[in-house]
């Protein structure tokens, strides 16, 4: 099975490169031929070139949770998620862009998305360096994608 794991975030924003960094450690680790591991920095539609021809995505994320607690790391599947945030007001939603391109007939979408979501109090803060609280938790974020890409 084609697995594509992607990290997305904006390096520059704090929190929200969390994504990007936990794929890096995941890079280090995994050198299966049937898994492709990269990194993007943005959202919606743009999201679909990286997407096609893969089964399994595995998406990891900064989430913005009011409930959750920062450093909670959790994994959903996008089709139980009603949004999925784009790093551009004027884009849609990843679940709106997969459905869109689902009406007009792409056929080489993924069958199962999963995410990995790392709750962050802001993904709007300049900075380089991710919080002491999210640093802590990529050791945990990349259990998690390591164990999902076993499940394929």
């Amino acid at each position: 099975m084609k697995t594509l794991v992607l990290g997305i975030g904006n390096p520059i924003l704090q929190d929200d490169g969390v994504g990007i960094q936990v794929a890096q450690q995941v890079r280090q680790i995994v050198h299966d031929s049937n898994v492709v591991i990269d990194t993007a920095f943005t959202g919606g539609l743009n999201l679909l070139d990286h997407l096609k021809g893969y089964e399994k995505v595995i998406l990891i994320d900064a989430v913005h949770n009011t409930i959750g607690k920062p450093g909670t790391v959790e994994r959903f599947l996008l089709s139980e998620s009603t949004v999925v945030h784009s790093g551009n007001p004027h884009d849609v939603s990843l679940s709106e862009a997969l459905l869109l391109a689902k009406k007009l007939g792409e056929k080489q979408l993924p069958k199962e998305i999963i995410i990995v979501g790392i709750v962050v109090n802001s993904r709007l803060e300049f900075g380089e360096c991710l919080s002491d609280e999210i640093q802590q938790v990529i050791p945990q974020a990349v259990q998690m994608v390591l164990s999902e890409i076993k499940n394929t």
